[in-house]
């Protein structure tokens, strides 16, 4: 009997994280997550982890366990329940933020909600499993201890090691400390996306301090903050500096107004209810009374504040009295689209205030020296970077071998690796499907086919040719017309497209004289006319569309 850890996401990226563990014959999957597409992915909304596997062996699945309630952790939930029926785990807060996509998606009725507190030890099936509470950037955040036959193996979640977070509620390394006294832990995954910063992260209550100094400095002005929606000790903090200086609240974005009210309902965030207003009531306050906190902190296109920085929110016009807070750092890949919204609310007279100016924004990842001093606490024998670029995971590998795991018990997994756990030790084991699944409006109608075709059509354009032959009497009747986007602009290269028109008819003239039939034989040959005159004459490489049509 082994125990198998299979890895459909997660380890080589930010974001997807996906994990199954396999004892007795069961599964259980330890979050399931999206991640938002790279630039390259032309027109795609969102990224999931391949649920093959998952669907393969849905007989065989007894839960989910929820980390905490991040998009990159829970995001993928709502469409893994179209498939699949199961049970989700995880605290208060974390189902509360997964509860929303899942109900809006109409699958409440496929799942069944389980609240943790922090320290329980549930039994799911087969597997004995343990949420120890941890600090992240999300409040109720859990590492997850699965007591296996060859001892325990450590989830570490997402995690930093705050010694004054907002909540007080720590990291628990007493308890980490006392499963590795007691008999010691047999593997770590550990989280590896700060593990390349150096030094310790700082804590988020470092964050508040500036917030209320920012305030003060901006007394005479409406306020308007951008944050993760998730990222609710943030948003309790700028509510909390608001209220101090005399200010009322309003929410902007969907999911902001949403997780609002649920942490408003859950007690984290405690303030009078006369401190929060409707959006839509914002004009009826002086603006130097006014603190709106808003979603869009990424730069999305449709988020509230990108809205507001192209000037079309119903709700809020931005102008010089405004002065704008991103209290977030930009994601690696979002930049661009953070500047352009920067640079809108600029244009718009506002003021911007972001990390590169004022610390607005605590990680909430360990750094190498936390991840050290969490190594020094648990003492896995076995260690496995997850969670992050494949040099972030190298990065955290070395730290292990720093803190004294031995080399050989190092290992370096990605996305589709199958891990096996017994009384000799760990090792790899094989593959299960691990792609990417690609969300554009529905769920997996975009293969890697349809990816290619877009990033040609959007780096090298297209051209496509329409000839009309008779077959019978071997001879082109009308045509050939070439039709073009993004390859030439055609009022100005009349002389190369008629050039183009000429190169196609001879090839297809000579085609039919040579006794060729049929259609599709013969659009291949207006394929191979058409692209080696584009070829030859312009060094591009369109996509090339042939229509043949019969008379």
């Amino acid at each position: 009997m082994t125990v198998r850890i299979s890895f459909l996401g997660g380890l080589g990226e930010i974001g997807r994280n996906c994990m199954v563990v396999e004892q007795d014959g069961r599964l259980l999957i330890v979050d399931c997550g999206l991640m938002f597409p790279e630039p390259d992915m032309h027109g795609i909304d969102l990224v999931l982890p391949d649920f093959t596997y998952l669907r393969e062996n849905a007989d065989r699945i007894e839960a989910c366990v929820a980390t905490h309630g991040h998009e990159d952790h829970v995001g993928g939930l709502q469409f893994l329940l179209r498939e699949l029926s199961m049970p989700i785990y995880g605290s208060p807060v974390t189902l509360g933020l997964a509860r929303h996509r899942i109900e809006e998606a109409g699958l409440l009725s496929r799942t069944r909600l389980v609240e943790v507190a922090d320290g329980d030890r549930v039994r799911i099936g087969p597997f004995d499993v343990e949420f120890v509470p941890v600090t992240h950037s999300v409040p109720q955040a859990h590492a997850i201890v699965l007591h296996t036959p060859y001892g325990p193996v450590i989830h570490s979640g997402d995690f930093k090691i705050d010694l004054t977070p907002v909540d007080g509620r720590r990291t628990d390394l007493a308890r980490l400390g006392q499963l590795s006294s007691e008999g010691g832990v047999r593997l770590l995954m550990c989280d590896s996306t700060n593990a390349e910063e150096r030094g310790f992260a700082p804590s988020e209550r470092s964050v508040g301090a500036v917030l209320r100094q920012l305030f003060a400095e901006h007394s005479r002005q409406r306020i308007i903050t951008a944050s993760f929606a998730s990222h609710i000790h943030r948003v309790q903090q700028i509510a909390e500096a608001a209220v101090e200086a005399g200010r009322v609240v309003a929410t902007l974005g969907r999911s902001m107004v949403n997780n609002v009210r649920m942490a408003r309902e859950l007690g984290i965030i405690d303030l009078p209810a006369s401190s929060f207003i409707d959006i839509s009531d914002i004009d009826d306050y002086a603006p130097e009374r006014v603190c709106v906190i808003s979603t869009g902190s990424q730069g999305e296109p449709m988020a509230a504040l990108s809205l507001l920085a192209r000037g079309d929110s119903k709700h809020v016009k931005v102008g010089p009295r405004d002065t704008v807070i991103f209290s977030s750092h930009a994601i690696p890949g979002n930049e661009a689209a953070v500047n352009r919204v920067i640079d809108g609310l600029l244009r718009a007279g506002a003021e911007v205030v972001h990390s590169g100016i004022a610390d607005v924004h605590a990680t909430g990842h360990a750094q190498a020296e936390d991840l050290k001093m969490y190594l020094s606490v648990v003492r896995p024998e076995w260690f496995v970077p997850i969670h992050g670029e494949y040099h972030h995971l190298v990065a955290n590998a070395r730290h292990a071998r720093t803190m004294g795991v031995a080399d050989e018990k190092v290992l370096i997994a990605e996305d589709g690796d199958v891990l096996e756990l017994d009384a000799d030790g760990l090792r790899m084991a094989g593959r299960v499907p691990a792609g990417m699944l690609y969300v554009d409006g529905g769920v997996g109608d975009v293969g890697q086919g349809v990816l290619r075709d877009r990033r040609v059509l959007a780096e090298e354009g297209v051209v496509v040719v329409v000839v009309t032959v008779d077959v019978d009497a071997g001879s082109v009747l009308v045509g050939p017309e070439v039709i073009t986007r993004g390859w030439v602009y055609a009022p100005e290269a009349e002389s190369l497209l008629d050039e183009a028109r000429d190169a196609v008819a001879k090839a297809v003239t000579q085609a039919l004289r040579g006794g060729m039939r049929d259609v599709d034989a013969l659009e291949r040959e207006v394929r191979r006319a058409a692209g080696r005159f584009v070829g030859e004459r312009t060094r591009r490489r369109p996509m090339i569309v042939p229509i043949v049509m019969e008379a």
